[in-house]
């Protein structure tokens, strides 16, 4: 598929032209395509597969949040890591996200699990995978979805200054090496699932770091509250 077909945000379009015309690109979106003549239902929606890169403009980002997969089960994938649409329930990690949150910044945890107003201050919600079957999880990790998203990583860490990267769990954590840590902030932690949260994710400050650094060069910080 010619990057022209691919309905991404524009800087985003200009910095992974070289990703759309490689090889994995284009068995990634042969597969897509046969796993739909199968009669495989997939998440997210087509429309929204590069919904975190339509909201958060390249030269807009501020902060990498990293998530694995996209939500399996009806209903909650929506294109950004850890969001779910409003009406949907919260996860449980994205509820211990809010309690870290709540806990170090003093901010009520809303009642919804959309996070795309982080998502228009500069928060990119990034899914290492962005799409999976239904019910399914962790089904398309050998898409090659991860070579486009590494280089999303890259991107980030060559072609803007002083970003917050939140690292949480083991498979993100790996991700540190594409990132520059003498130009950006690298925060790791135990990831927010129930299984692992207090186990060094509780605590971790990383939303108040995040916009101490942002503040300290001059950038404005989140405003992680969610009405």
């Amino acid at each position: 598929m010619p990057a022209t077909n691919v309905q991404i945000e524009p800087s985003w379009k200009e910095a992974l032209s070289e990703e759309f015309s490689k090889p994995y690109f284009k068995t990634l979106i042969g597969f897509l395509k046969q796993e739909k003549a199968d009669g495989k239902t997939i998440y997210p929606p087509g429309s929204l597969i590069f919904n975190a890169y339509n909201t958060t403009p390249l030269d807009q980002v501020k902060v990498v949040i990293l998530g694995q997969d996209p939500y399996h089960n009806p209903g909650q994938a929506m294109g950004l890591s850890f969001s779910v649409p409003r009406g949907v329930t919260p996860p449980p990690s994205l509820r211990n996200v809010y309690k870290e949150i709540g806990d170090s910044l003093q901010v009520e945890s809303p009642q919804h699990g959309d996070l795309t107003k982080w998502a228009e201050q500069g928060v990119f919600l990034l899914n290492s995978m962005l799409t999976v079957e239904r019910n399914q999880p962790g089904s398309h990790k050998r898409s090659g979805w991860q070579y486009f998203t590494d280089a999303s990583i890259k991107a980030v860490s060559e072609r803007t200054e002083h970003t917050v990267f939140m690292l949480w769990g083991a498979f993100a954590r790996k991700k540190a090496e594409l990132i520059d840590g003498s130009r950006h902030l690298i925060l790791e932690s135990a990831h927010p699932s129930p299984f692992s949260a207090d186990k060094g994710f509780f605590g971790n400050n990383h939303f108040k770091q995040a916009n101490a650094y942002l503040t300290e060069h001059g950038k404005e910080p989140i405003d992680w509250s969610l009405d």
